[in-house]
């Protein structure tokens, strides 16, 4: 497992709902993810989220494993989802 910051500071996954806006149209914070290290299931938003810079990195609030890392640029965004078997994504009504 990766390192813990030292002073353990720490967003929920609310503070992704910005950043991930400018990549999908629909609000991810609500997806329900699986960790792949604990296998636990929630929303988005309820993990806990590590930065600014040089980027954001989400954690599972159970086991600590990332989840999700999210670095945006000038002109592109890198979203790593390896921490994550499944991300189910609510659809509005067609």
């Amino acid at each position: 497992m990766d390192a813990l910051p030292a002073d353990d500071v720490y967003q929920d996954g609310n503070a992704l709902a910005g950043p991930l806006s400018e990549i999908f149209a629909v609000d991810v914070t609500a997806a329900v993810g699986r960790c792949t290290g604990c296998g636990s299931t929630g929303p988005l938003a309820r993990l806990r989220v590590y930065g600014p810079g040089p980027g954001l990195v989400a954690r599972c609030p159970d086991c600590e494993q990332i989840v999700l890392r999210l670095v945006r640029g000038p002109d592109a965004a890198w979203l790593d989802l390896r921490g994550t078997v499944s991300l189910r994504i609510p659809l509005g009504s067609a």
